[in-house]
């Protein structure tokens, strides 16, 4: 099946986004599609919302996870957002875990869940895993939809590698040398990915993304990671032709295929 027919059938990629304010979401999903422009918001019938009515309800406290994010520059992905649950609230904790759940078993293919980026700062403020990432590892069964985990705001480990150069008696120049590579080799045994190998339902994957608010900033690891984790054909397909920021991965799948 070509991809013209499998748009038709399933029609657009559908990401649930999980993570803590200010987490760095947005800014990765303007990477992932092309542009700085704020995502148009519909509501579950397809009607487009206010931005200001939006902002008016986050400000009650209102937040509704089945609004859909639509971007001009790459309409082909709907974003859904959950809303933060870092102290592990368990109002939203059920929300989440309820969409996940009616999502993931959706009769209808376009009104499917595909993937859940699952996002993570690395900033000093927010290193730890906060109760609400606990529960959702520990409680939250996402069936055949994967999850990415996606470290952001990874250049902040930059700054602690340094500083450990420096400790160790590297020159200022030296030590800003090394301080990405050092951050980079140290990562896989901290504690962040141990405590993702130790819970019930561990993400089918991870990513590490740095510097995403620059204007050069790439991406294309998350695409990749995540069109890994799809056990379907046609899905992977869809992610694959939808996506316009890693042009090798496409040219590598339709050399595959």
């Amino acid at each position: 099946m070509d991809t013209s027919e499998i748009r038709e059938k399933i029609g657009r990629f559908r990401i649930l986004v999980v993570g803590r304010a200010n987490a760095g979401k947005t800014t990765i999903l303007q990477r992932v599609c092309n542009t700085r422009d704020n995502p148009e918001i519909y509501n579950s019938a397809g009607e487009k919302i206010d931005l200001a009515v939006i902002a008016a309800s986050r400000e009650r406290g209102l937040h509704d996870i089945e609004n859909e994010m639509v971007f001009r520059s790459n309409p082909g992905f709907i974003f859904h957002d959950s809303r933060g649950f870092e102290s592990g609230g368990e109002s939203e904790f059920i929300k989440v875990k309820t969409f996940i759940a009616d999502r993931s078993k959706e009769g209808k293919i376009t009104n499917r869940l595909h993937a859940i980026w699952y996002c993570i700062p690395m900033d000093e403020a927010h290193r730890s895993f906060t109760a609400g990432e606990q529960k959702f590892f520990s409680q939250c069964d996402t069936g055949s939809v994967p999850v990415i985990v996606v470290f952001t705001k990874f250049d902040a480990l930059y700054d602690v590698a340094y500083s450990q150069l420096r400790r160790e008696g590297k020159s200022l120049k030296d030590a800003r040398e090394l301080a990405q590579k050092r951050a980079e080799e140290t990562f896989p045994d901290g504690p962040q990915l141990k405590f993702l190998k130790g819970v019930r339902w561990p993400p089918k994957g991870h990513v590490c993304l740095p510097n995403m608010n620059e204007d050069n900033a790439d991406c294309g690891a998350l695409i990749e990671r995540t069109a890994g984790t799809l056990n379907d054909e046609m899905l992977e397909q869809l992610f694959v032709s939808t996506q316009q920021t890693n042009l090798e991965i496409c040219m590598r799948f339709a050399i595959e295929r």
